[in-house]
This record gives C-alpha cells, sequence and structure tokens, in this order.
C-alpha cells in the first residue's frame, strides 16, 4: 500500500520550480518565479515553514543544500543571472554568504560536488558555460569555468566520488560532471588538475531529438559501472551505461512518455528513478533482474489533491 500523500501550502504565488529535502531530511527548500525561497522544517508528517528568502530579481529555478560537514548552506540560481549561497546561521536566520554573477543569461541549474571535493558548486547557464564555484578558503570564491555548448545548458550533475573513472591510474582524483543542452546532446566533462575537459559526447543524431532538459548520475551502487540518466522535450528518457573508464556510453531507452520530461532523479540508493513530465505526472522506476526497467509507482495532480 502507497504511503500517505502530504500536500503543503507553500504560500509561494506563482508557479514552484524545484523543492529540495536536506541530507537529513528534516529541512525542505522550495523555489518559485514569485522570485521566493521557502524553508520548512520536517518532523514525520509536520512541515513547518521557518523562513522566507528573497534575494533573486527573477524567478529561481533550482535550490541545492550543501553537505552538512559545512554547516546549513542552501544555493539557489535564478533568471536573473546569479547563484546566492545562503546559510542558516543562528537556526531560523538566514544569511547571503556569496553573490556568483558570472553568466550573461539565465542560471538553469545547479549542483553540489560530492563532499570529499570541497564545498564546490556546478552552475550550468543559458549562455551556454558551466561554471564551477569553489570555496577555497574562509570567505574566498574561486571560480573556473569551460564552455559547454553555444545553444544554452539547460542541466549539470556530478559523478559520485568512487564512481568507475573518478582515479586516474597513478592514483589522481577525477573530478566528472554531466551536462545537458538545447543542442539535444549530453556531454562528459572532466577535470584531473583544475582544468576542464570533454571527455566524450553523447551524440546530437542520437538518442535525443530535442532539448535535453536533465541529466543525472546515479550514486555509486557498488557496480562496476557507471549510470547516468537524461530526460528530454522529446518525451523520453535515456539509460546510459559505462562499464569501463575508457569504453563509450551504452544507451537504453528507458520509456517514451506522453509529456515532454523535465526531471530525472535517482533515489539515495541509485536503484530507483524518479521521472517528472510536463502533464503534471511523477513516476518511479525500477531495474528488473532482467534489467528492463518497470513503473512502480505513479502520482498525478489528482491523486495528491
Amino acid at each position: 500500500m502507497a504511503s500517505p500523500i502530504i500536500s503543503i501550502d507553500t504560500q509561494h504565488n506563482d508557479m514552484i520550480h524545484d523543492s529540495q529535502f536536506d541530507y537529513y531530511a528534516r529541512k525542505l527548500a522550495t523555489c518559485s518565479s514569485d522570485r521566493s525561497i521557502k524553508i520548512f522544517e520536517v518532523a514525520g508528517e509536520i512541515c513547518q515553514p521557518s523562513a522566507t528568502i528573497v534575494e533573486h530579481e527573477g524567478p529561481v529555478w533550482q535550490v541545492a543544500w550543501g553537505h552538512p560537514k559545512f554547516g546549513v548552506i542552501l544555493a539557489s540560481c535564478s533568471y536573473d543571472a546569479s547563484v546566492i549561497i545562503h546559510r542558516e546561521s543562528p537556526q531560523g536566520t538566514w544569511k547571503k554568504i556569496h553573490t556568483h554573477k558570472f553568466h550573461e543569461s539565465s542560471v538553469n541549474s545547479i549542483s553540489w560536488a560530492p563532499h570529499d571535493y570541497g564545498l564546490a558548486l556546478a552552475c550550468a547557464s543559458s549562455d551556454g558555460k558551466v561554471s564551477i564555484l569553489e570555496l577555497e578558503k574562509e570567505d574566498k570564491w574561486i571560480v573556473n569555468h569551460f564552455q559547454n555548448d553555444t545553444l544554452g545548458t539547460n542541466a549539470v550533475s556530478w559523478a559520485p566520488y568512487s564512481s568507475v573513472g573518478s582515479f586516474t591510474e597513478d592514483g589522481r582524483s577525477v573530478r566528472r560532471l554531466v551536462t545537458g543542452s538545447c543542442d539535444n546532446t549530453v556531454r562528459i566533462w572532466r577535470s584531473v588538475d583544475g582544468g576542464w575537459s570533454e571527455e566524450g559526447k553523447i551524440s546530437v543524431s542520437s538518442p535525443h531529438s530535442d532539448w535535453v532538459r536533465d541529466v543525472s548520475w546515479a550514486p555509486n551502487t557498488g557496480m562496476p559501472y557507471n549510470i547516468i540518466a537524461s530526460g528530454s522535450e522529446d518525451r523520453t528518457v535515456y539509460i546510459w551505461r559505462q562499464s569501463d573508464a575508457e569504453k563509450t556510453w551504452t544507451p537504453t531507452l528507458m520509456n517514451q512518455f506522453d509529456a515532454p520530461v523535465w526531471r530525472v532523479s535517482w533515489s539515495v540508493t541509485g536503484n530507483v528513478l524518479a521521472v517528472s513530465t510536463g502533464d503534471h505526472k511523477v513516476t518511479l522506476w525500477k531495474q528488473s533482474v532482467d534489467e528492463t526497467w518497470v513503473q512502480i509507482s505513479a502520482l498525478d495532480e489528482d491523486t495528491a489533491m
């Protein structure tokens, strides 16, 4: 039997674009076209509003919680071309600790690196650039960037710290990112000594025929391969698998949906994929023993009411 559905009145005045639990699922952050971020304290089925953050000058597309080893930190990105880092200190009081104004147009996606790499945030923008914002020492942030494409980047996601290909033969750490963009392409990027270079490309001719709206690198499950999910405006989700760091990625069509795919998100264990589509539905998918993907749950607007 499915768990009860809990509805939250966020008090946003416009469309909600993202909602994220923190590491311990005790705080919930939501963001909206009304330019605000709402913070809720979560205890079981009770969600109590605790703060409203209004720092952006345009719609806020995404929010992302930092790892708790760095304190209570929340990042947000916006149509106003900025990324803002917020910190809660003391409890219930939120302060802006850094504003990242590197990009020339909307910042569409943000993703914190595995905490093993330090406090580092990847930011993907409509200007086609991906910037990496890192805290070098107290209050000093450094920025690296690379040109991902020319039409605009919609999504970015980090590889897990111990994934296949995350270390060179001589033991150096390899940081990797996956991006999805408006040229229908998924790209893999890597950094060994600070600079970023393109590692592999899932070409524009296959499999997606329209904008790649979201990408998500699956958490490390201990298996000897990498997995990435990509969702597109062409209404498809593909599962990409790389068995060896030196080999190419192999695509599998997971499903053709009835509406454009907006978001894909893995469970913490990396074996269940949530897919959000433009017809207001969220479905959960799991790989069966024969390696086919099976829908195990669904939620639509009527169910959530």
